[in-house]
């Protein structure tokens, strides 16, 4: 809205008429002191003053209006048919004015500069808007910053604290395992003693009292062994770290270490190149002596088993995975003939305690697998199977070149 403040009527109707024309809206007010009291409780965009005023004049006005911090910056053009001298313009732009008009007034022009200012007007108030949106706009983000800064430092604390405690409680469950595995060991061995002692000091002729005996020696044996295993799964726990491993010279102690089982099943060994890698050399030697001991038991009635250990570097962290001359990753296979099993068991054979088959038939204690995983996943690796039942099993092993 454009004010226009004029002492003389006659002027107030003849200028409103010709702004109206143009689909201006207008308010008038017919002296300083009247316009003063409208300019405080009305939003104008524009105001067009007449300099000679009784009571406050035009100039007097404007100086006011420039002192207040409200109405400071709303645009004022002077218009005037006495004060036309040069000294009289000069002041009236030194008070604030944005333009100083003298009589007779060009219509076109003065409607051309009106809109002007109002086009002004508006594109201030809407960069203002647009100022205050975005200042709420960064108070708003500034808050959620400094809100989700504190939530990250109290969870940064949370998991720092709860680390502390989960690596306190793996060294006691640590030292709590070799405990238990020393007390538990001891009345076996024993056991084991004793039972073998009484076979061949007072039994020899009694073949039904020898076969109880030798059943008591099995189930002790395999308590033995259960107890290694699980003393050998919670020391996965255990930082060690890597160190560059040639997978070749690993295979080679662990085919050393089933020499006997080869010659006797009439096993066939089949291996390719393996890669040095970074890794822990006594975790994977684990892993290739619970695979390969697996292919050997689980051969069935097949007369000659054939294993076959190969690898290859590829692309990606990936069973699809690519063949890459250039690749980080390396895909282990160890294949056998022998009894295989259904796929839709696939999820259970890595858990610890569970076993496909006949344990009266294929003695275990169901954790081999379920080490093998765990120290693939500590080498930041993978490991899954392929078999069909009868066709015999591939386990498939995807493991990084470099530790990272």
């Amino acid at each position: 809205m454009v004010l226009i403040v004029d002492d003389i009527r006659a002027n107030i109707i003849a200028l409103k008429k010709t702004l109206e024309l143009h689909d201006i809206d207008v308010d008038t007010a017919e002296s300083g002191e009247e316009a003063l009291k409208k300019i405080l409780k009305t939003n104008y965009c524009l105001i067009i003053m007449d300099v000679q005023m009784p009571g406050l004049d035009g100039f007097e006005v404007v100086k006011i209006l420039s002192g207040n911090k409200r109405t400071k910056d709303i645009p004022v053009i002077f218009l005037s048919a006495l004060n036309i001298e040069k000294k009289y313009i000069f002041k009236g732009y030194e008070t604030g004015a944005v333009e100083y008009i003298t009589k007779p007034v060009d219509s076109d022009l003065l409607i051309l500069k009106v809109k002007t200012f109002i086009k002004i007007y508006e594109q201030q108030n809407e960069l203002k808007g647009m100022k205050d949106l975005l200042s709420k706009e960064i108070k708003i983000r500034k808050e959620a910053q400094d809100n989700l800064e504190i939530k990250i430092a109290e969870r940064t604390r949370e998991l720092v604290l709860k680390n502390e405690e989960l690596e306190l409680r793996n060294h006691e469950l640590q030292q709590f395992s070799w405990v238990v595995s020393h007390d538990l060991n001891e009345p076996i061995r024993k056991i084991q003693i004793f039972i073998k002692i009484i076979k061949e000091l007072y039994l020899t002729t009694d073949e039904k009292a020898i076969d109880y005996v030798d059943r008591t020696i099995k189930s002790a044996e395999r308590m033995q062994t259960l107890i290694t295993d699980l003393l050998a799964y919670s020391r996965l726990s255990s930082q060690v770290k890597p160190e560059t491993t040639d997978l070749n010279e690993v295979l080679q102690e662990v085919l050393s270490d089933f020499d006997y089982l080869i010659e006797r099943k009439n096993a066939t060994i089949k291996t390719t190149e393996l890669p040095t890698i970074d890794s822990i050399p006594s975790q994977l030697r684990q892993v290739f002596q619970n695979l390969i001991g697996n292919a050997l038991k689980f051969s069935g009635n097949t007369e000659n088993p054939i294993i076959e250990i190969t690898s290859e570097i590829i692309a990606e962290k990936s069973f699809e995975s690519q063949v890459s001359a250039n690749g980080k990753f390396c895909r282990i296979t160890v294949k056998d003939n022998g009894i295989g099993f259904d796929e839709i068991y696939l999820d259970r054979i890595f858990i610890i305690f569970q076993s496909l088959n006949d344990r009266q038939k294929y003695e275990g204690t169901g954790i081999g697998l379920a080490i093998a995983k765990k120290i693939i996943e500590k080498h930041n690796g993978l490991i899954t199977a392929r078999s069909q039942v009868g066709e015999g099993a591939s386990f498939i092993i995807i493991l990084p070149l470099k530790y990272e």
